[in-house]
């Protein structure tokens, strides 16, 4: 074929909507509604055929359209007043310049292979993305110098279709990226900016995109040009697609291309955010940049550690990538070389000797100053799964902390609710998260709360119609199966919904162990139940495939038919409409598998019941009166065993508690229900959302990192320097370190308040005392250890012999059976000690 240029030609706006185009490539429309309804309002059926797609919608409309509403005076007022609220956005003071006005400068960047901003955007696939997403326009929100980085895929997540047989079918668009709002990067010489990866055999070059996010940009690195193979401008193709070497090409140029891009476009992030494994070869490109400048290799991990931080995603070993030595070697000898290294060096900075291969997640943990979990019981679960990575360490001490996940509230909360809340709980309630704003849910009349609800849930029975009757019509159902559709769902029946990725862990078939009972709920005389089910499952996982083929085939049996329903193509439009209008949202992750999950946390926000078992977030928000409960927070060691205890309390909640709080009405109106969706709202809005969630990355990580970063790179890597050399030398002395003598006054009996005091002789070998720190550990003992562990450094007394010192201290004992050591371990004031576990317990003690 000849070659030719594309171009992107659009009809001009009028002067007196001219801003139009500026809204149309900010991602702030998406959590405005105000803004959509600017669009919408010009032409409502283009705006739907465009996927509510503004950049599309600007390239298709009309000129007479535009003429039309540039002269309308409401819809000008109607422009005026979201121009101010935009250009108000911008100016006011932010949360991060009040609280940090000294680190304005210091860019966080924050890596992720996916970003769910909006439907229009389709670079997402579940909760990973929409966390990433949710995070920007918070990040956004607070004010903080971010920017994020990605990959910019042209046929983006799969598209579900469900066919007539129930089975999913994975159709892939081809993205037009003329279409989508977003921008190229120039660079000076008025080119789109390339940025050049070596590659085995071959060069592979990146185009570089942005997408503005209120007051932030997301940076999102493409692969698709002439310059490349045809293989290799599929490697920003598919999310999560291909083989190992497809894998690991796509994570490099995540990891690598991301750093060289935006050293390229002149930015220095002083913070580096790595969002799950994918990112992590952001690491040896720094390292290669940092070895280039002078430094030593340790020296260099020093500095690049101190200001890199690290969220995992995944509570499983096996969800963790891992590539073999043979692919490592084949992608990485050139950068061992230029490291000054050799592969086995290169290959121990993440090398998982159980899994023999190279582990993303621990190139990320070995190479952060900060590691966190995404809820409580998800930093529980990865602290004993890291356990294995960290010799000497106890459970409690490894370096995994929580910043649990939260939502964006504008985003995820249905217009109607908002304005709700703005006329009860001021506009500020969005903005201040303190129960002090939120308790005052309580002043909403009941009835005006139940009258949204109801308004609510019948839009979300329109849609779901709608949504039904075209796929059935695709499918070449029979008349009848379609207009039987009008007569499905009610405003009058509880109607539950679960919707989420299609992963066997999430159990979507819970239910379906008792059919007889799940008989029974749906087709009660006075108290009937729906349940709509809405997913997608990975094009790979058979298994979650066949959930959806099971779930759908269950639908059209004679007694669940227009009872159980099956939506496909679940996304964030789809999401929206479910979040804002079914009654509950019913959640039976197998605990403790689900890392957290987000999704109850937009249904609480839209007074939607959670019914859920206790994995995740869940354990931190449920109280008893905000939601209900399924199972108990034991753990089981078969999985049979569980699912049984699990599908069991899961109807017994059902028919004992929840459908008859539902269906109680008092004066037409159910008061008790309505009274648990003002709790849920009041004690999970103002907690778990990512203006929190951010503001803690923030004073936890950020900032921490920033200043330490900093600090390594100060006096020419001085401190950076200093600290390699301190590690060098404790681990090739530390097998000299040896136990001479405890002593301690302990005995099998002791009281409450009584003083322990312990007297510990230690050869130190060639490491000097101010080296290390002597502590008295204890906790409550059990038969496999202690629990709760806590420490008392015991003090240096004197050398008592050349090389051997003595530590004594105390402890008042606290009530309990309590069990109780000694170790050693390194000790620095420019490093934690989890760094360098090099920790020596007592022998035999």
């Amino acid at each position: 074929m000849f070659p030719f240029r594309v171009v992107s030609v659009t009809p001009k706006l009028p002067a007196a909507i001219c801003r139009l185009k500026e809204l149309a490539y900010d991602f702030w429309f998406s959590w405005k509604p105000e803004a959509v309804e600017l669009f919408r309002t010009i032409k409502p059926d283009l705006w739907r055929e465009s996927g509510h797609n503004p950049a599309r919608f600007l390239i298709k409309v009309s000129s007479e359209d535009l003429e039309r509403v540039a002269g309308d005076d409401d819809y000008l007022a109607m422009y005026r007043r979201v121009f101010e609220l935009y250009d108000s956005y911008k100016s006011e003071e932010t949360w991060f310049a009040k609280h940090y006005p000294e680190h304005k400068e210091d860019v966080i960047a924050y890596f992720s292979a996916e970003f769910g901003l909006h439907e229009s955007h389709p670079i997402y696939s579940g909760g990973l993305g929409l966390l990433a997403g949710d995070h920007c326009k918070s990040a956004s929100d607070l004010g903080l110098p971010f920017v994020g980085v990605g990959l910019l895929y042209k046929n983006g997540y799969f598209t579900q279709k469900i066919n007539s047989e129930g089975r999913q079918e994975a159709v892939y668009p081809h993205l037009n990226f003329i279409e989508l709002p977003i921008t190229p990067v120039y660079n000076s010489k008025g080119s789109q900016l390339t940025v050049k990866l070596e590659m085995p055999g071959r060069d592979i070059y990146i185009l570089v995109w942005k997408v503005k996010v209120g007051r932030i940009w997301i940076y999102l690195l493409d692969a698709d040009t002439p310059k490349n193979t045809g293989d290799d401008r599929r490697l920003t193709g598919t999310l999560y697609g291909g083989d190992q070497q497809y894998r690991i090409s796509q994570e490099i140029l995540l990891g690598v291309g991301g750093v060289k891009a935006l050293c390229e476009m002149g930015i220095v992030p002083h913070v580096w955010h790595i969002n799950e494994g994918h990112a992590a070869f952001l690491i040896l490109q720094r390292l290669k940049e940092l070895v280039a400048k002078g430094l030593s290799f340790n020296t260099a991990r020093e500095v690049v550690r101190a200001s890199t931080i690290f969220t995992t995603h995944t509570p499983v070993p096996a969800g963790h990538d891992v590539f073999s030595k043979e692919i490592i070697r084949n992608f990485f000898e050139p950068a061992a070389k230029d490291l000054g290294i050799d592969l086995e060096t290169l290959l121990e900075l993440a090398w998982d000797r159980e899994r023999q291969g190279f582990n993303m997640t621990l190139l990320a943990l070995n190479n952060s100053c900060l590691c966190n979990g995404v809820s409580r019981l998800h930093g529980k679960v990865s602290r004993k799964m890291f356990l294995r990575y960290y010799d000497g360490l106890h459970q409690e001490e490894i370096p995994v902390t929580t910043i649990t996940n939260g939502v964006h509230i504008e985003t995820w909360l249905a217009r109607e609710l908002r304005d709700l809340y703005f006329r009860y709980l001021g506009k500020e309630c969005v903005e201040k998260l303190g129960l002090q704003v939120w308790g005052k849910v309580d002043n909403i009349p009941d009835e005006e709360l139940w009258r949204v609800h109801r308004f609510l849930k019948v839009q979300m029975i329109d849609f779901v119609r709608s949504s039904l009757k075209r796929q059935r019509m695709r499918n070449f159902e029979l008349s009848k199966r379609i207009q039987e559709v009008d007569e499905y769902l009610s405003a009058d029946i509880l109607t539950i919904g679960f919707a989420r990725r299609f992963a066997t862990y999430k159990r979507a078939t819970l239910l379906f162990r008792d059919r007889e009972r799940l008989t029974k709920l749906v087709n009660h005389p006075e108290r009937p139940v729906r349940f709509i089910f809405a997913g997608k499952a990975h094009p790979a996982d058979m298994a979650g495939q066949d959930l959806i083929k099971r779930i759908y085939d269950l639908s059209n049996e004679p007694q669940f038919r227009g009872k159980i329903l099956v939506l496909e193509n679940y996304d964030i439009h789809v999401a929206r409409h479910l979040l804002h209008g079914v009654d509950v949202w019913m959640n039976t992750p197998r605990r403790p598998m689900e890392a957290s999950g987000t999704s109850g946390q937009k249904a609480a926000l839209n007074g939607l019941i959670n019914i859920s078992t206790l994995d995740g977030w869940w354990p931190e928000a449920y109280d008893g009166n905000n939601g209900f409960a399924v199972g108990t927070e034991c753990n089981f060691h078969n999985e049979e065993t569980q699912d049984q205890e699990d599908c069991h309390s899961l109807f017994m909640t059902l028919e004992e508690k929840l459908i008859p709080m539902y269906y109680r009405r008092e004066a037409g109106l159910p008061q008790e229900w309505v009274r648990m969706m003002k709790h849920s709202i009041k004690t999970i809005a103002p907690v778990f959302n990512t203006n929190r969630m951010v503001s803690e990355y923030t004073d936890r990580f950020y900032i921490p990192a920033a200043r330490r970063g900093m600090a390594f790179r100060n006096n020419n890597f001085e401190q950076g320097e200093r600290v390699s050399r301190f590690k060098k030398l404790l681990r090739e002395y530390w097998d000299q370190i040896k136990f001479a003598q405890i002593e301690t006054n302990g005995a099998p009996k002791m009281y409450a308040g009584q003083k322990l005091e312990v007297k510990v002789d230690i050869h130190l070998g060639q490491l000097d005392h101010g080296s290390v720190a002597v502590e008295l550990v204890y906790g409550n003992a059990l038969d496999y250890g202690l629990k709760h562990i806590e420490r008392v450094v015991l003090a240096q007394v004197g050398e008592i012999s050349p090389g051997v010192h003595r530590f004594s201290g105390s402890l008042v004992l606290p009530q309990g059976g309590l069990g109780y050591t000694v170790r050693v371990r390194p000790a620095s004031p420019d490093f934690p000690y989890t760094e360098l576990p090099l920790v020596k317990w007592a022998p035999g003690f």
